[in-house]
């Protein structure tokens, strides 16, 4: 047996660093606060050196390829390329943005996210300040996730024990009704010879609104701001002065890995602004973007997802003042090519893919060609519109709920459907696997009466409410058209809203179908638990596994369903 479940195995495995082959950057690093060497420090007996590696959004990638920045991808590689970072430096630390679990790939997802803590486990990982996905299966499954034990209905799948993580979750403003006390505790004090350096972990406080309520249910998320700026006078008290916020909270830059090109926008740069100027290090997620910006004196990074890139933070911690000093920063690829694997987390990876394989090879059904979720400039997806139609048919039956419409949240779709094979079967074939990583979440479909006017609010509502437009995926026979050009609230026209060829009657009675998500009022779609009637259905990967076994081959979605003018 492999000892893959040992509490601090992670840590005894750097020895094997001497074995690996150096990471590659994506890029010349950013350098900042003045210095270009981030060894410089050491040469002065005031300064202590720290390297913080940071990820963000891994979502159970373990086993996950990707053909970005070069080739990059899989935990095993991951843990060369990090233990070759740290190979070298006496002060390092590693820490996740949240998202670690939850979205996840079948290998990881079948067995409840465990192979997953146990790869981190591995690997070495730290902290983890939690983000919205670590409360999708709700927040007891989350504390076993930390603690270990038995899943309470499965089981030990993988017929050993787990044993929980070995490093540590924050979720400084995620309150517990019941207790007034936080989930996990709100940050970690680190002391590096002599210097203290507080670490603070907390999600967005909009979880509630992208997370279905039961995973929620008993919780309050506090603001990032208040929380973080109470706490900070409170460590100074401690003789701290060197602060790092792991937010799963993010935002867009239209720079590349290493810069912030025109500048960071969305809730991140807000928050980062606001945050007590205490604070020096702010790394993000949630948004899968990557960059490096500094914002009001403090630095906020961003790593892509998936475990594609990890960014290396270099400081240095004055043990005078107390104060971080950043020096440099990269975004570091984790890239493949020329890289040995880790062969710890190799073994691990085998023993949960030989495990997962019988269900996850199994082929539904093919496909003519790619088919892709990322939207056109109406909000509509060639796969929104498949699986619209997949939920609309295990739907619109009598005695299955009669739907004359489905609608798809953009945000539960989570993958491309690819038509070059990158497993066992032939191009072309979609397997259960791959369907799984397209709807990973195993909602149930939910059909219920609306009036045309609710129907009308409810298109509304993908922009009323939202951080960012959540445009709805539709199914065949119902159409709209919508104005950019007019303000939120008042950009369709119901005249344009047809359905089977008809316009839409505001006051006439509609069955529709979504998902359990949203029909609780998820993505602040707050119209949807005021419908009628409600029958529930299957679960919606079951239904996309039924639609391609009645359809295939399956071409592209149309997007022709949702206009845009303006």
């Amino acid at each position: 047996m492999i000892g893959i479940k040992h509490r601090r195995a992670g840590r005894l495995f750097i020895v094997l660093a001497a074995l690996a082959v150096a990471a590659v950057v994506v890029a010349s690093p950013v350098t900042a606060g003045g210095k270009d060497n981030p060894g410089q420090g050491a040469e002065n007996s005031q300064e202590v050196e720290l390297q913080i590696l940071a990820i963000n959004d891994f979502h159970g990638n373990i086993a996950t390829s990707s053909g970005s920045f070069g080739g990059t991808g899989r935990a095993d590689f991951l843990a060369t390329n990090i233990r070759d970072r740290e190979a070298d430096t006496a002060n390092s630390i590693m820490v996740s943005a949240g998202d670690l679990i939850g979205a996840s790939p079948l290998i990881s997802a079948l067995f409840h996210d465990e192979p997953t803590i146990e790869a981190m486990n591995l690997i070495g990982l730290d902290i983890n300040g939690v983000g919205n996905h670590e409360f999708d299966e709700g927040p007891e499954e989350l504390l076993r996730m930390a603690n270990g034990g038995t899943h309470p209905v499965d089981g030990d799948l993988d017929g050993t024990p787990f044993f929980g993580a070995d490093f540590e979750f924050l979720a400084a403003n995620v309150e517990v009704d019941a207790t007034g006390e936080t989930l996990f505790p709100s940050y970690t004090i680190k002391n590096y010879q002599g210097v203290k350096v507080a670490f603070i972990g907390m999600t967005l406080q909009g979880t509630p609104s992208i997370v279905t309520p039961s995973g929620v249910a008993g919780l309050t998320f506090n603001d990032e701001i208040d929380t973080v700026n109470a706490l900070v006078p409170m460590l100074q008290a401690k003789n701290i002065e060197a602060f790092v916020v792991l937010l799963h909270e993010g935002g867009r830059s239209d720079g590349g890995p290493q810069d912030c090109g025109s500048g960071l926008t969305g809730p991140i740069a807000e928050i980062a602004a606001g945050l007590d100027d205490a604070v020096d290090v702010v790394i993000a997620g949630h948004t899968n973007d990557e960059f490096v910006c500094e914002i009001d004196g403090k630095w906020v990074t961003m790593a892509d997802n998936r475990g594609r890139l990890f960014t290396d933070i270099d400081v240095t911690l004055n043990r005078v003042t107390k104060d971080m000093t950043v020096v440099s920063i990269e975004n570091v690829s984790n890239l493949q090519a020329g890289v040995t694997p880790a062969a710890d987390l190799t073994a691990l990876i085998d023993k949960y893919q030989t495990l997962s394989d019988p269900l996850a090879n199994q082929v539904i059904g093919t496909v003519t060609t790619d088919i892709f979720r990322a939207p056109n400039l109406a909000g509509e997806s060639s796969l929104g519109d498949i699986i619209a139609d997949a939920q609309f048919d295990a739907t619109s039956s009598v005695g299955f709920g009669e739907a004359v419409v489905a609608f798809m949240n953009p945000g539960g779709i989570r993958d491309d459907i690819d038509f070059v094979s990158s497993g066992s079967e032939l191009d072309g074939e979609f397997t259960f696997g791959e369907a799984f990583s397209v709807q990973p979440f195993g909602n149930s479909l939910v059909t219920m009466t609306l009036t045309g006017a609710q129907i009308d609010t409810l298109l509304e509502q993908q922009w009323v409410g939202q951080a960012s437009p959540r445009i709805l995926q539709v199914s065949a026979g119902f159409s709209y058209t919508w104005d950019a050009s007019q303000p939120d609230g008042s950009k369709i026209d119901p005249a344009t809203i047809v359905i089977d060829g008809a316009p839409i009657d505001l006051g006439a009675d509609y069955r529709i179908t979504v998902n359990s998500f949203l029909s609780d009022g998820g993505d602040n779609f707050s119209v949807l638990p005021d419908g009628t009637d409600r029958l529930g259905g299957e679960v919606d990967l079951d239904a996309l596994v039924t639609y391609f076994g009645a359809n295939s081959p399956v071409a592209p979605g149309p997007q022709d369903r949702i206009t845009r003018i303006g």
